[in-house]
């Protein structure tokens, strides 16, 4: 019997019960020093390894911890800080590493998207104005801790340098390969450095090599790593990939590397195929992926191993690695602690620690034979079985009404018997801060410590006050504020029927937030309203429009764990349905604006273009199944997060929505660019602010970001709102940044109207 070895390409860092996140913020909220902090990060950190080795991992990351996002580890690696942050060379300090992340008074933080098509956030690094030196080798530093206080020889994972340019800015498009060339010398630095300390593995992430790239990039790829190996002859670099398939399979697997990482999960079976026509290089290590790293779903072990096997066929055992397809960063910590749940769903869920055993268990059938972990296999399967039988069978949704999906009239009418407003209209985009006395009496009233009643009037209480606020700040379209939800999407998940919870399933979505997802099991059935108590009562206390606020059905979907074996379309066709049902009843209550929010819609698309076209119109039209029924007296909106959209315009047309915000300050402005090339004939909101930052914005900076809108988009469309919901703000800094935005907004509305007289 050979040795089959395990590895995990890195580990969630919020800590079973988010002590990552409590230590981070008591940092920022001063309550800890920078020595005691970076000490319990340590702690964590080493912790965390200790787990992966307790857990059979023969490779265990290192450096894929971080203090906040690993994007910026590595920018701040390079020196690659933004010049408005007046940083002056040599390591970059805690404070500006934070500066960089949440901005400071005088500079906006920098710009935060998504992560492939994950619901995480990484900050994004800017070139420009900045000279990439290595001033820290951090993969170094976390090797040597590791290797000195637990006696472990880890992986250092780095992000490799194509990866790290393309998700970077500050730069032209022609600019690209000469950037590349300057981090080369970097790269090969810090290997080298690495080599010399006695590594013998690294992981060098470069997921892009799983978008549409040419061949003549992969070409470069070989010219790249080829000079990264010879600066590095004996550290065995595996050049990592996930989320999908390879496109020039026979170019990448020719790459002068040691192995090569590839996706089995998430790359529909073309990665096998692949290996199977053209075989495997018997001079490298297949890294095989193949355990879900983004979902929470135990794996059919037996299934899994017959495919390992298969793949034993095509690259000798001692050749082979066994691993999650991804990072296990998009999964909880672990299903141990979730005793809440039914014991049945229980047992056919896999999170982080979980899904570490499978590999351990798949490495080892392969290596020692089946029959020594033959049990544990059939476990698998039984308890997937069992899994299905409980939840039923899916159906798809033919309801009537459900073919129906274009509004009444086109919007050119729509608008004209819409609600009338002011020039420029304000409003924000739903959520207002939750304060520390919201949570405690939401948990009060979960734990049985007050009634129905009680809890319903608190609600009442915080929506009038803040019904009061946003007449005060003098905003044109008011939100009840949202006080009664936890999370966007687990709220909505908690009232329709087909959803189950955790208890501890915390996933790091940015920084120190944190989200719980839903998990979808069986068919999406509406129950009862779920949003009109709030919202018409928001409405009875102000003459002044008050929107709906509801979670679309895109977002939902892709926020939430769905069951692997039921159609994720037919899944959003259900969730669309019930919210049909939703804005009916708040339309019958005579609420005339409703929100949808789609903040993940472009997240969804599929890595390939070639996809793009089928994700894009099942996402279109599981929008307007949820929203095509309301009259055209009824604005809908919607809203959407971090993202590159000028791709994708055609798409949120099709949404057919009256109004659409989107987050734009962050960019600095740089999204407003795609409305010069291409018309959008409805109405809009580029967000003037952004929320994710505590820093309260200058009256002059909002004028300027309104101003530039104005340059592509007619004033008569134009919506003025901060970036996203306040929910995480403080209460101060969102009253004081919501005056300036009104302030801003009264401002450019005053110019234009004596221009026009």
């Amino acid at each position: 019997m050979s040795k089959v070895m395990s590895s995990n390409l890195g580990y969630p860092r919020i800590g079973e019960n988010r002590e990552w996140k409590k230590v981070l913020e008591q940092y920022w909220s001063h309550k800890v020093d920078a020595e005691s902090f970076e000490k319990q990060m340590e702690n964590i950190r080493l912790e965390h390894v200790k787990k992966q080795r307790d857990q059979g991992v023969d490779l265990i990351p290192l450096g894929d911890f971080s203090l906040y996002d690993h994007v910026l580890d590595t920018a701040v690696m390079f020196g690659v800080v933004p010049e408005r942050f007046d940083y002056q060379g040599g390591k970059v300090s805690l404070d500006t590493y934070f500066d960089i992340a949440r901005g400071t008074k005088d500079s906006p933080a920098s710009e935060m998207t998504k992560w492939f098509n994950t619901n995480y956030h990484y900050i994004v690094p800017e070139f420009s104005g900045s000279a990439p030196e290595l001033v820290e080798n951090r993969p170094l530093a976390f090797y040597r801790e590791a290797k000195e206080k637990l006696g472990i020889k880890g992986k250092p994972v780095i992000i490799g340098p194509f990866t790290f340019v393309k998700l970077s800015k500050g730069y032209d498009e022609k600019d690209e390969s000469a950037l590349v060339e300057k981090l080369v010398p970097l790269y090969a630095q810090v290997l080298k450095e690495l080599q010399d300390e006695g590594v013998e593995w690294v992981q060098m992430d470069e997921p892009i090599l799983c978008t549409s790239i040419s061949k003549q990039k992969v070409e470069r790829f070989k010219e790249i790593y080829g000079t990264l190996k010879q600066a590095a002859p004996h550290v065995k670099v595996i050049l990592q990939t996930y989320f999908d398939r390879l496109d020039h399979y026979k170019e990448v697997t020719s790459i002068p590397v040691d192995g090569i990482g590839m996706d089995f999960i998430h790359d529909r079976g073309e990665n096998w195929e692949a290996l199977r026509k053209n075989g495997f290089p018997e001079d490298k290590i297949l890294a095989a992926g193949v355990v879900d790293g983004r979902n929470i779903w135990r794996r059919n072990l037996v299934d899994a191993h017959s495919f390992v096997s298969s793949l034993a066929d095509y690259v000798a055992k001692d050749r082979l690695i066994i691993q999650p397809a991804s990072s296990l960063l998009h999964v909880p910590v672990t299903v141990r602690q979730e005793d809440a749940l039914d014991k049945v769903l229980k047992k056919g869920m896999s999170f982080a620690d979980e899904k570490l055993k499978e590999v351990a268990l798949l490495a080892k059938a392969l290596g020692e034979g089946v029959g020594t972990v033959e049990k544990e296999l059939e476990e698998s399967v039984n308890s997937i079985a069992a899994l299905h039988e409980s939840a039923g069978s899916t159906r798809d949704v033919l309801e009537e009404g459900s073919s129906n999906v274009r509004r009444i009239s086109p919007y050119s009418i729509r608008r004209k018997v819409q609600p009338k407003l002011p020039l420029l209209p304000t409003t924000t985009i739903g959520s207002f801060p939750q304060t520390s006395e919201v949570r405690r009496q939401r948990m009060k009233w979960r734990k049985g410590e007050i009634g129905d009643d009680v809890y319903r009037q608190f609600i009442r209480g915080e929506i009038k006050r803040w019904i009061d606020i946003q007449e005060e700040v003098g905003l044109d379209v008011l939100v009840h504020g949202e006080f009664e939800r936890t999370d966007m999407v687990e709220f909505f998940g908690g009232k329709l029927d087909g959803f189950q919870f955790t208890t501890f399933g915390w996933v790091q979505s940015y920084g120190s937030r944190c989200v719980k997802p839903p998990i979808i099991y069986r068919d999406v059935n509406f129950i009862k309203p779920m949003t009109v108590d709030e919202t018409v009562y928001a409405q009875s206390l102000t003459d002044k429009p008050v929107k709906g606020m509801l979670t679309g059905p895109i977002t939902i979907l892709n926020w939430s764990f769905v069951r692997e074996d039921l159609s994720r379309y037919t899944v959003a066709n259900q969730i669309a349905r019930s919210l049909r049902k939703e804005i009916e009843s708040l339309e019958e209550q005579g609420i005339r604006m409703i929100q949808v929010d789609e903040p993940a819609l472009r997240e969804g698309l599929p890595l390939k273009k070639e996809r793009w076209d089928e994700y894009l119109q099942a996402a279109v039209h599981s929008f307007k199944l949820a929203t095509s029924s309301v009259q055209n007296e009824t604005q809908i909106h919607t809203h959407m997060c971090y993202s590159d959209f000028e791709d994708i315009m055609e798409a949120i047309s099709d949404l057919d929505a009256d109004v659409i915000s989107i987050e734009t300050s962050r960019s600095h402005g740089e999204l407003i660019n795609i409305f010069e090339e291409c018309t959008y004939d409805k109405g809009i909101g580029l967000g003037v602010y952004d929320i994710h930052s505590p820093r309260i914005p200058e009256c002059e900076e909002i004028i300027t970001h309104i101003k530039r809108s104005l340059k592509v988009l007619d004033p008569t469309q134009f919506w003025i709102n901060p970036d996203c919901g306040l929910k995480t703000r403080g209460i101060a800094e969102t009253i004081s940044s919501l005056k300036v935005m009104v302030e801003a907004a009264e401002h450019v509305r005053s110019e234009l109207l004596v221009k026009n007289e």
